[in-house]
């Protein structure tokens, strides 16, 4: 079993910058990915980061504003959300994987995180 606990989310004016953590414990994982589900929307990717080697890959909508990175020592993961927009406001989760092999798709992603709220006012 993986335990994921997310912090960090909040409230944000737009233009305005955030940074979510993953704190993993349990059994090991090698890859973990941020998911976000907008108000009335369905979950949709953000972006992933293997744990061996630092591979990350970015959705479109967040890449260049976006940062995933891992502490190893600390088995945490981050997202560092920059220039942020009220599009961006939704329920953000991380998910975790055994497998090594980086992917999109949130089902292949066997651990979540109870979900940290980010709201981006105008």
């Amino acid at each position: 079993q993986v335990q994921l606990l997310e912090s960090g989310g909040g409230g944000v004016q737009a233009g305005g910058s955030l940074r979510l953590s993953c704190a993993a414990s349990g059994r090991t994982i090698s890859s973990l990915g941020w998911f976000r589900q907008p108000p009335g929307k369905e979950r949709e990717f953000v972006a992933t980061i293997r744990w061996d080697g630092g591979f990350t890959t970015y959705a479109d909508s967040v890449k260049g504003r976006f940062t995933v990175s891992r502490d190893n020592a600390k088995n945490t993961v981050y997202l560092q959300m920059n220039s942020l927009t009220p599009e961006d406001t939704a329920v953000y989760y991380c998910a975790a994987r055994t497998s090594s092999i980086i992917s999109r798709i949130g089902s292949h992603y066997e651990y979540w995180g109870q979900g940290t709220q980010v709201t981006v006012s105008r």
